[in-house]
């Protein structure tokens, strides 16, 4: 798979985690009604609900200032999947997956979104991919 349709896929994954949080709806259920699905999305939504208590711990740990359910629904989503791929996917680059993240809070989130998701994951990243 090449870059440009990894960074669409963690694309479809956030409008996925966005759509299961406006819906109420689980993860599962959300993936089990898309047809064609992308294995890389369906592995990053369905990672995501697997392990997203230890995900969110990691937002609650890091975001200062910020609990899970009073952040922008579209920064916890970006965060989880980011945080998901550093703490599960070791053979993506660190920088690939803060930067896709960054990029996808500029467009679909507030003014103040890229900072916070590039000051949160870079505190993940410190501890779960030391150098």
């Amino acid at each position: 798979m090449v870059a440009g349709s990894r960074r669409e896929a963690r694309e479809r994954a956030l409008e996925l985690l966005y759509e299961a949080d406006a819906r109420g709806s689980s993860l599962p259920s959300v993936v089990e009604g898309l047809i064609a699905p992308d294995p890389f999305v369906v592995g990053l939504v369905l990672g995501i609900d697997s392990t997203q208590a230890d995900v969110d711990g990691w937002i609650e740990r890091f975001a200062r200032g910020w609990t899970i359910d009073r952040m922008p629904v579209v920064d916890r989503a970006i965060l989880r999947i980011a945080i998901y791929e550093l703490v599960s996917t070791p053979e993506t680059p660190t920088g690939v997956v803060i930067s896709e993240a960054v990029e996808l809070a500029k467009r679909y989130s507030t003014e103040d979104s890229g900072r916070f998701v590039n000051g949160v994951l870079a505190s993940v990243a410190a501890e779960v991919r030391p150098s």
